[in-house]
């Protein structure tokens, strides 16, 4: 295994998500660098993400490419992690598909955003004003990635974020580990929060009905 701290941070990141089984069928990416660094640790392709083995990362250049010879392959979304690192600060992206996620980006597709206000928790976003909202983009899920691309970066504007993938989860960046979780377990609250009001609103409707 590379001993480094980012492989180790990362290595981390990714035991906590596994035990909170945000990794169903393999899915979802996470690559971490150093500050400004032009190579970035990110997952293998088509690895059990529950399990840590010295193969769970690859070191790959601003244009995806794996730095040395390897027989693994990085991770299928890769192109959307360079375009972070070429653009911003950040220095961690992490993409996971959840039921809740991938519920609010069909219910809210066609308004190409979904946005929240009046939460405490949307500080963990590094939004503090008391009328601070935040804006979650939505984009179609194009199966060629360089277009997802593409289209990804159009919505790459800080150096932390989010940006959901219709029905393919979100990815969400910040200039460090922490702030990149932190800034996901938000979102990941707020959909679960926004799909359990709406579940309350029904029953609610259906009672008045009765």
């Amino acid at each position: 295994m590379i001993n480094t701290v980012e492989w180790r941070e990362l290595a981390e990141i990714k035991e906590e998500f596994a035990v909170r089984d945000w990794f169903m069928g393999t899915s979802g990416n996470l690559s971490i660098r150093k500050p400004g660094a032009e190579q970035f640790l990110i997952t293998a392709s088509g690895k059990d993400k529950r399990k840590q083995t010295s193969e769970d990362f690859i070191l790959v250049g601003l244009d995806g490419r794996p730095a040395a010879a390897t027989d693994l392959k990085p991770s299928a979304e890769t192109l959307l992690h360079t375009e972070v690192y070429r653009k911003t600060e950040a220095n961690c992206v992490l993409h996971i598909h959840t039921i809740e996620n991938n519920v609010i980006s069909e219910l809210f597709a066609e308004r190409g955003e979904v946005t929240f206000k009046n939460h405490e928790i949307i500080k963990a976003t590094g939004r503090w004003g008391e009328n601070d909202r935040l804006s979650i983009p939505i984009i179609q899920n194009h199966g060629h990635i360089p277009v997802l691309a593409e289209e990804f970066t159009k919505h790459i504007q800080d150096h932390s974020g989010a940006v959901l993938i219709r029905n393919h989860g979100i990815t969400v960046w910040g200039r460090s580990g922490l702030e990149a979780k932190r800034y996901l377990e938000a979102c990941e609250f707020l959909f679960q929060y926004q799909l359990m009001l709406n579940q309350q609103k029904s029953l609610a409707m259906a009672e008045l009905t009765l």
